[in-house]
C-alpha cells in the first residue's frame, strides 16, 4: 500500500520521481509558440514536423502539437486545470511574470503565497491555465504532525515581489531553470482520483480537501493536484484542444517496473515498450511514465 499521508510506504512511487513535459493540443501553433517561446522564453529543443518541444537547458517543459478541428476544452469537464512551471530562483520567476504581464496583461488570473511556494497564475492564448512559481527551501516548510507540508493561500504583493526580485539581466537573457513542477487536473470526483493516483500509481497523499487532492513523491508539496471545483461529476473526456499527454519521469527501470506491476494488478490497459508505460486515468487523461535519461 502507498504510505500514510506524508509518510512513504513500500508501494509508494519512487522518491526521486518528477514531472516531465506537458503536451498541449493547440489550434494556432504560431500563436502558442509566440507565447511559450517568445513570452515565457522557453527554448526550442526539438521539432518533429509541426510538433514543437520547448524547455530550458535541454529539459523539456511543454510540447505543442497542432490539432486543428478539435473543439476548445470544456472548463466544466475533466482535463487540465493548469501546468505549473517552477523556477529555481525568484529572479527567474519575476522575469517570467514580468514578461507575461508586458506581453499579455489581460491573461493574469491571480497570485498567492502558498507557504511552500509563491505562485502567479495566467491563462495562455487558448485558455489553458499556467502557473509560474518558485519553491521556498524545503527546510523552511512548516509541517503537520504526520510530516505533511502545510499549504495555504495567502496574499502576495505582486508589484512588491517584482520590485524586489526583477533583474534586468534575467529579463533580458533568462538563465533560471523552468521545468514542470506539478500538473493540476480537473476530475469528476476525488475518491476515484485518489484510488488511481495514490492506490495505483503510488503517489503519497499530502492533502485531501474534499473538493481537491494533492499528491506527491518524496515529500514534495505536490506533483499532481486534482480538483472538482469546475468539474464535479464529469465523465470521460471528449477529444478536445488542451491536455494531450502528461509525462511522469521515474529514476530507474526498476521503479518503472514497480508501477507496471501495480497497473497490471489493477487490470488496467497499458502500452508498454519496456522503457515507457502509457496509461489513461479514469477520465481518459493520458499519462506516460518514463525513465530518467
Amino acid at each position: 500500500m502507498p504510505g500514510l499521508p506524508g509518510r512513504p510506504g513500500p508501494d509508494s512511487i519512487a522518491a526521486g520521481t518528477r514531472m516531465g513535459p506537458v503536451e498541449l493540443r493547440v489550434e494556432d501553433l504560431d500563436l502558442m509558440l509566440a507565447y511559450y517561446r517568445d513570452v515565457l522564453a522557453l527554448e526550442q529543443i526539438t521539432v518533429d514536423g509541426d510538433r514543437h518541444v520547448l524547455g530550458r537547458g535541454g529539459v523539456a517543459t511543454v510540447t505543442l502539437t497542432p490539432s486543428r478541428g478539435l473543439p476548445r476544452f470544456d472548463r466544466r469537464g475533466a482535463g487540465l486545470f493548469h501546468t505549473a512551471v517552477v523556477f529555481d530562483t525568484r529572479e527567474g520567476l519575476a522575469a517570467g511574470v514580468a514578461r507575461v504581464a508586458q506581453a499579455a496583461p489581460g491573461s493574469f488570473t491571480g497570485a498567492a503565497d502558498h507557504l511552500v511556494s509563491e505562485a502567479f497564475y495566467f491563462d495562455d492564448p487558448e485558455g489553458n491555465g499556467v502557473e509560474l512559481y518558485v519553491d521556498r527551501p524545503r527546510e523552511s516548510w512548516r509541517r503537520d504532525g504526520a510530516g505533511r507540508p502545510l499549504m495555504g493561500t495567502e496574499h502576495i504583493d505582486v508589484n512588491g515581489f517584482l520590485r524586489t526580485h526583477l533583474s534586468e539581466s534575467e529579463f533580458a537573457a533568462p538563465a533560471s531553470a523552468a521545468t514542470v513542477g506539478h500538473v493540476h487536473l480537473q476530475v469528476g470526483d476525488i475518491p476515484t482520483a485518489k484510488d488511481f493516483y495514490v492506490g495505483t500509481l503510488g503517489f503519497d497523499e499530502v492533502l485531501d480537501m474534499g473538493s481537491a487532492l494533492f499528491v506527491s513523491a518524496g515529500g514534495y508539496h505536490h506533483h499532481v493536484g486534482l480538483n472538482t471545483w469546475n468539474s464535479r461529476g464529469a465523465g470521460p473526456r471528449a477529444a478536445s484542444l488542451g491536455l494531450g499527454t502528461m509525462d511522469i519521469v521515474l529514476p530507474s527501470a526498476e521503479d518503472l517496473g514497480a508501477v507496471r506491476e501495480r497497473l497490471t494488478h489493477r487490470g488496467l490497459t497499458i502500452e508498454d515498450d519496456g522503457r515507457t508505460l502509457t496509461v489513461r486515468d479514469p477520465w481518459g487523461s493520458q499519462i506516460r511514465l518514463t525513465v530518467e535519461a
